[in-house]
């Protein structure tokens, strides 16, 4: 279970560098090689995602099929980085998820940490009325900072699981992953633990975050030797955010068949047009936070190809991550928020413009704490 206060000790960590733009690393963009790339397009150009197609996360009894866009409810109940007042925002968030609800797009990312589990149980409230199989939920055990787990063992993932399950009031989870590959339990120890939570029922497939290539598949190896597939890896991907591209990860997980999910799509709002030079984001945002007038010769680009599409910005970087074969996770506060994302289905930007965007891309980095993927 998350310790009270974890929301506030994620925000700092993530100031002294658990984001790769922030503590002792450098704040100066890097743009991609072109050799390091892969394809324009690594989704095949036959398909055409739209709010009713469906990606399977692999599972030992039953695979759980997703939406091409997963909605981020890290700002659900956060106050440390994201300022929450339920008085506010809880409203806001409802509509946001009447329309998500009309859209079919209700495949959720939530974290014990975010909000103290404010966002579970908020989570647990849209999905009151609804049937089980009408939303899919993915939340995340967090093993660093936890004593509680750590002396536990390989009963530690469960233990906390039963928490956010009630946090959610449901009986199991659809996806359950272990977000960060720093914990004091070897990686062999953490696996029989998520193995027990697919073979108690209370989750139908596992993950893991900002896990690297080599981490990765080490899990993957020690989930099969219980019989359970490593379903999803995620990690912080956009376009200003290409390392896990340029480092092989997003190509091994496709060979294995894992879904590689990109969280911080949209890099915080640094890509929907919200922000510029003469109005930065604020100083919680610290994923991808590079100023603002760094990032002009990107937005120009993006703010060209919307316009041309008629599409909002946030579309086209979303759309940009589809093509690359990630699963983006973007959060979502707003009715006008969630139209925004939405827009990023039903097209496919086309090479060329896929080529024009990734000229103006960055590589981003990764971090010894954390972001290892």
């Amino acid at each position: 279970m998350a310790a009270a206060g974890a929301q506030y000790a994620l925000q700092t960590g993530l100031t002294f560098g658990m984001s790769a733009t922030e503590g002792i690393h450098s704040p100066h963009p890097k743009p991609v090689d072109p050799k390091y790339s892969e394809d324009e397009y690594v989704l095949p150009a036959s398909i055409t995602p739209d709010a009713n197609a469906r990606v399977a996360l692999r599972g030992k009894n039953q695979d759980v099929l997703v939406p091409y866009i997963c909605i981020g409810a890290w700002s659900w109940g956060d106050k440390a980085t994201w300022k929450y007042n339920a008085v506010d925002d809880l409203p806001r968030i409802m509509e946001a998820w009447e329309k998500l609800q009309g859209a079919g797009l209700t495949f959720v990312d939530t974290d014990q940490a975010y909000g103290d589990g404010e966002s579970e149980r908020i989570c647990g409230q849209l999905f009151r009325n609804m049937r089980r199989e009408q939303f899919v939920i993915q939340t995340k055990w967090k093993a660093w900072g936890n004593l509680t787990s750590t002396i536990l063992q390989s009963h530690g993932p469960q233990h906390d699981l039963l928490s956010s399950l009630k946090n959610l009031g449901l009986d199991y989870v659809d996806v359950y992953m272990i977000d960060g590959p720093i914990h004091l339990n070897m990686i062999s120890t953490v696996a029989k633990g998520l193995a027990e939570c697919v073979n108690t029922g209370k989750a139908k497939v596992v993950g893991v975050a900002n896990y690297s290539k080599e981490e990765m598949i080490k899990m993957a190896d020690e989930l099969a030797s219980h019989g359970v597939p490593l379903a999803v890896n995620q990690c912080e991907y956009s376009v200003i955010r290409r390392h896990p591209e340029t480092s092989g990860l997003i190509r091994e997980c496709h060979s294995r068949g894992i879904v590689f999910q990109g969280y911080a799509a949209l890099a915080e709002g640094r890509l929907t047009g919200k922000y510029s030079r003469f109005n930065e984001p604020p100083r919680t945002y610290r994923f991808s936070s590079y100023p603002m007038h760094m990032l002009d010769p990107t937005l120009n680009v993006l703010q060209r190809i919307s316009e041309e599409r008629q599409v909002p910005m946030a579309a086209v970087a979303l759309n940009f991550n589809i093509n690359k074969g990630v699963l983006p996770v973007a959060g979502v506060r707003s009715a006008a928020q969630a139209v925004q994302n939405m827009q990023a289905l039903g097209w496919r930007l086309t090479p060329d413009e896929m080529r024009e965007i990734e000229k103006v891309s960055l590589e981003g980095a990764t971090t010894a704490m954390w972001q290892h993927g």
